[in-house]
């Protein structure tokens, strides 16, 4: 098929305003508010600990970078009290620990009575050497502190004799310099079990020099504004073309409409999310949820339109037949099992903090992407084979450009998944967190790779119709796939996507078609292109 100049030259046009603004991206800086609400402590070595947050903080010298701390306050039980009374009124302390990730060694150190394990509280043979005060958290300023303050930066609030809350003043720590930060409340008194202690309310607000969101997804708000605008032009290019020759349209192409679509509705809706989370910094889980649910269709749309394209619907057979079901079903399992991780993975998520679980639920997505493959491109074999036994050279030649391009695909996803492993397992703490944005722009700028693929290839055009059957019949696909179909490719009734026409018969009574499009000879039931 004709493939328009204007397209390429857009995309290409495209491509190159995404990398500049994607390239912008690195430099802008955003961060977060985090709420408690009834979170428990948890045994960590010889101390009780509660994560408070962690994020990428961008530090700039024309514009405040800080965690500020409202009314955070700690609750312990009256048995609690009660107990801290036996032991003399004694006063208890939690310690709020603010610290780089290259510092991290600071915070805790190695004694034997923990079995070697990090040491969070002072035991009384390290009080004993010097250095620390038994039953306190043990921090030492790094060598590597800069000279507008010293770090880890440590807050105290305590449970004096008989009351049940210890609450933090509100204070605001300035964040000097760019790196990933984490917030750890870490108490050492044995008489308040890890059940015996809840943050009762407050929050801290992490801040960048131009707003709320994490540093690991600020330049994530520009690359989704540069695809929606990709997404607009390729969308204006193909309803134009749709509009010009709806007469025209295949099946296969109204498929490729409403995956433009999904995707223009998906890079906008993730655009939206993060322009909220950024000038309010509270994550707006509608928005979100929309956005990852959106997401999750637009990948399930684009799987099932490469599998019916790889099988030649609409092309070389008019209906899948009884391989509808499996297709619908692969693709609604693809789809819950992506709508499953798109949605635990963003909503609700604020630090920049990976929750373990992803992994549980990355399993059957890895699944159901291997099964897509595999049928894709069994399937897009036996399409080819099919085209080179009736000689069709035109969708040849076009099934070959989406063969070589969708191998494309696939090597550059095989080559980032191993990339994502390598870069997730190496990572433990989070320190390249500037480039981890990287990851999920690389899949979105794949995906929408194969799509214009996709569109370049299967434009509507005034001969859209010569590469589609005229009528549909129910086949089993394992029964007869292989079976060499007669059906004229021509469409049934006026040819209307011609100018001009003639039929005559020859001596040997045979029927000859001539067209604009080609020339057409019928032998008794049989339709053949001379």
């Amino acid at each position: 098929m004709s493939v328009m100049p204007s397209i390429r030259r857009l995309l290409l046009a495209g491509a190159a305003v995404a990398v500049v603004v994607v390239s912008c991206a690195v430099v802008c800086a955003e961060a977060s508010v985090h709420e408690y609400a009834g979170e428990r402590f948890a045994g960590v070595g010889n101390g009780f600990v509660l994560h408070g947050g962690s994020e990428g903080v961008y530090a700039s010298a024309t514009a405040e970078s800080f965690v500020r701390f409202e009314k955070v306050a700690f609750r312990r039980t009256p048995e609690a009290a009660s107990v801290a009374e036996e032991d003399g009124n004694r006063t208890v302390t939690v310690a709020a620990v603010i610290f780089e990730a290259g510092d991290r060694d600071a915070v805790g150190a190695v004694s034997d009575v923990v079995g070697g394990e990090r040491a969070l509280c002072c035991t009384p043979g390290m009080a004993r050497r010097g250095g620390c005060t038994e039953g306190a958290v043990v921090y030492r300023a790094p060598a590597s502190s800069n000279a507008t303050g010293r770090w880890p930066k440590v807050l105290a609030a305590s449970f004096l004799p008989g009351s049940l809350v210890a609450a933090f003043p509100d204070e605001t720590v300035a964040v000097a310099r760019t790196g990933m930060y984490s917030l750890h409340f870490v108490h050492c008194d044995a008489s308040l079990a890890a059940g015996q202690v809840v943050a009762a309310e407050g929050k801290t607000i992490w801040k960048n020099s131009r707003g709320y969101l994490p540093g690991r997804m600020a330049p994530l708000k520009p690359f989704y504004g540069a695809m929606s605008l990709a997404f607009a032009a390729l969308a204006a290019l193909w309803f134009a073309r749709y509009a010009r020759f709806w007469r025209e349209v295949s099946p296969l192409q109204n498929f490729a409409t409403a995956a433009i679509a999904l995707g223009m509705v998906e890079v906008t809706t993730w655009y939206l999310d993060l322009a909220e989370f950024d000038a309010s910094g509270v994550r707006p889980a509608g928005t979100t949820f929309w956005a990852a649910t959106s997401g999750a269709v637009r990948a399930a749309a684009c799987r099932v339109l490469a599998l019916l394209v790889a099988m030649g619907y609409g092309v070389t057979r008019p209906a899948l037949g009884c391989g509808n079901a499996r297709v619908a079903a692969l693709g609604a399992a693809f789809l819950a099992a992506a709508e499953v991780l798109d949605v635990g993975d963003n909503v609700g998520i604020v630090s920049d903090h990976s929750p373990a679980r992803r992994l549980f639920f990355i399993l059957p997505v890895a699944a159901l992407n291997t099964v897509f493959i595999y049928w894709i491109f069994t399937s897009l074999s036996r399409t080819i084979s099919k085209l080179k036994a009736r000689r069709m050279t035109a969708k040849l030649e076009m099934y070959r450009k989406f063969a070589n391009s969708l191998t494309i695909a696939v090597a550059l996803s095989l080559g980032w998944i191993t990339f994502e492993i390598h870069f997730k397992t190496t990572d433990e703490h989070n320190e390249r967190w500037r480039v981890a944005w990287v990851i999920p722009a690389v899949w979105e700028l794949i995906s929408f790779f194969l799509l214009c693929t996709i569109c370049i290839l299967w434009t509507p055009s005034k001969n859209s119709m010569r590469f589609a059957y005229s009528r549909e019949e129910c086949e089993d696909d394992t029964e007869h796939d292989d079976v060499e179909d007669t059906r004229p490719l021509i469409r049934a009734g006026p040819l209307s996507y011609v100018d001009n026409w003639a039929c005559y018969v020859t001596q040997d009574a045979k029927i000859i078609l001539r067209t604009d499009s080609g020339v057409y000879a019928k032998a008794g039931e049989e339709y053949k292109r001379v």
